[in-house]
C-alpha cells in the first residue's frame, strides 16, 4: 500500500491494517506452560513455602508429561527442587538460595 505525504512527492510505504481479529498473537501451549512455570518458580523463590514448592513441582511434572517443557528447563527446576527449603532469615542473618 502506498500513501502520498504532503511533504514529498514520493510515495511512501504504509502498514496495512489487520484484516481480522484472528491475526492477533496467540501463544503456543509450550509458551503458556513456560510462563506458568516461570510464575510458579518466582513464587517459590519469594515465599519458599511447601505449597509454592508443590505447585511448582506439579506444573513441571504435568508440562513434562505433555511434552511442553524442554529437558533443559525441567533439569533447572529439578535442581532447584532438589535443594532444601531454607528460610530467608536464620538467626537474623539473611540467607539466599539460588
Amino acid at each position: 500500500m502506498q500513501a502520498q505525504h504532503p511533504s514529498s512527492s514520493e510515495l511512501k510505504a504504509t502498514t496495512a491494517p489487520a484484516q481480522h481479529a484472528e491475526s492477533t498473537f496467540k501463544p503456543t501451549r509450550r509458551m503458556l506452560a513456560t510462563a506458568m512455570i516461570g510464575a510458579a518458580l518466582i513464587s517459590y523463590l519469594v515465599h519458599k513455602s511447601p505449597d509454592a514448592r508443590q505447585h511448582l513441582a506439579s506444573l513441571t511434572n504435568k508440562a513434562s508429561r505433555l511434552g511442553d517443557l524442554s529437558d533443559r528447563d525441567a533439569a533447572v527446576v529439578a535442581d532447584l527442587l532438589a535443594k532444601p527449603i531454607i528460610p530467608t532469615h536464620i538467626q537474623g542473618e539473611p540467607r539466599y538460595v539460588f
